[in-house]
């Protein structure tokens, strides 16, 4: 009969088998993504499919039968597609820098570490960016579970004519960080806006006659705190890691469970996937019902409104566009016909673009 030792050994051979199998299957899956990728090449076609990632994913999670865990198996197959798209083209994604903002951690999640991502100083940047195809994708925040709608975003999404091409949610934990790690020498809190309304609460009752100001990104708040031991910044582990800065306070935001959505913004458009969002801006004519009529057109089909957003138009004073959130794709009939019957009661309507629903 076999030792307890012998079977363990017997185990562990079995696992570095199948290990080498593994190992060799992703060799092969690789040289066929390079294949794929010279047949989009020849056809002009972007390598960038979310729609069929999202189709892949699903199919290896049904095969799994739920034998090995699931949120694990996303994760490691998200890796691998994201891998093997990186030897089919190098995509170029822009995002509101420096690094380790909460906008470089949600690209990084959306994309893989195989894309080349490019950090740019300001939401409006992004854009830029994207639209002088200069990068393929963007990463810009939309809202926020507490502080709500990040109103550059929406403004600019507008006026830029884009297409919203996926989203993510991310949670957001903030962190007082500074080059000592004591409370006590800290004599200034710089942050971005949304992660200071995040603390307000924290930072009345632990630093009420501490000066806090505004800068662009955590990231960049994090910076200066790394060359200044008067400073502290509100910011992520990662941008803690990065720029060398001890933790002071963890978890300081008023509201746990905080998140971010985050919009990937380009140019495409996304096929259908079956579980699809899809984004508007309409304005209605200056009448009792007008809105109420617009309403209607989802109500009666069914159509599950996700989110509905008043924004001034810049144009013309005291008149609004409307931000609108839905269940379904443009693709899909009952979403044409409803987007058909809105033109008769608004002046305007704009598709931003039908994407894979983030997980919350």
């Amino acid at each position: 009969m076999a030792s307890s030792e012998e079977i363990l050994k017997t185990l562990r051979k079995k696992i570095d088998e199948v290990d080498e199998k593994i190992v060799e299957l992703l060799k092969q899956r690789v040289q066929l993504a390079q294949e794929i990728g010279k047949v989009k090449e020849k056809k002009g076609r972007a390598s960038f499919d979310l729609s069929r990632e999202k189709a892949v994913i699903s199919r290896i999670l049904k095969l799994n039968q739920g034998v090995f865990p699931e949120e694990a198996l996303k994760i490691i197959y998200s890796e691998i597609i994201k891998a093997c798209r990186g030897v089919q083209e190098k995509l170029k994604v822009a995002y509101l820098g420096p690094e380790a903002t909460f906008s470089h951690i949600a690209a990084l999640n959306f994309f893989g570490s195989a894309t080349h991502f490019v950090p740019v100083e300001t939401i409006l940047d992004v854009f830029e960016e994207v639209a002088s195809e200069r990068v393929h994708f963007g990463v810009v925040p939309i809202e926020n579970s507490i502080e709500g709608v990040v109103a550059t975003t929406l403004d600019a999404i507008y006026e830029y004519g884009l297409k919203v091409c996926g989203e993510i949610y991310e949670s957001i934990s903030h962190h007082l960080l500074n080059l000592t790690g004591r409370l006590e020498d800290i004599k200034k809190i710089l942050s971005h806006p949304q992660a200071i309304a995040q603390c307000r609460k924290w930072l009345r009752k632990k630093l009420p006659s501490v000066t806090i100001e505004t800068v662009s990104s955590t990231a960049f708040a994090a910076k200066w705190a790394a060359v200044d031991e008067s400073v502290g910044a509100i910011a992520s582990l990662m941008a803690a890691k990065l720029y060398h800065l001890q933790v002071v306070a963890k978890n300081i935001e008023d509201i746990k469970g905080n998140s971010t959505r985050f919009w990937i913004i380009g140019k495409s458009e996304v096929p259908p996937t079956g579980n699809d969002k899809t984004s508007l801006i309409f304005s209605v004519a200056d009448r009792p019902g007008a809105l109420f009529d617009v309403l209607k057109c989802f109500a009666e089909r069914k159509i599950n409104l996700t989110k509905i957003e008043s924004r001034p138009s810049k144009n013309e004073p005291w008149k609004y566009h409307f931000f609108l959130d839905c269940e379904g794709h443009i693709k899909d009939p009952k979403i044409k016909e409803c987007l058909d019957e809105m033109q008769n009661y608004c002046v305007q309507v704009v598709w931003l673009g039908s994407y894979p629903k983030g997980n919350k």
